[in-house]
């Protein structure tokens, strides 16, 4: 399954790291690449909450606008 997420308030290199460990902590994730120029996240894995990935970003301090 893989997940593409638009993000807001990513803003530099450090914004990426914080949103790519925080998406990594979620059970069932095997592949996030964060991108600051798309302010996107692309995950892929199994069983894939946009619930839970919504709240891991949002507990990270960053705000998202929409997951497909």
């Amino acid at each position: 399954m893989k997940k593409i997420i638009t993000i807001e308030g990513m803003s530099c290199n450090h914004c990426v790291m914080a949103v790519k460990n925080a998406l990594s902590e979620i059970e069932g994730i095997s592949h996030v690449d964060v991108e600051l120029n798309n302010n996107r996240a692309i995950v892929e894995g199994d069983n894939l909450s946009d619930e839970v990935l919504k709240g891991q970003i949002e507990e990270a301090g960053y705000d998202v606008v929409e997951i497909k």
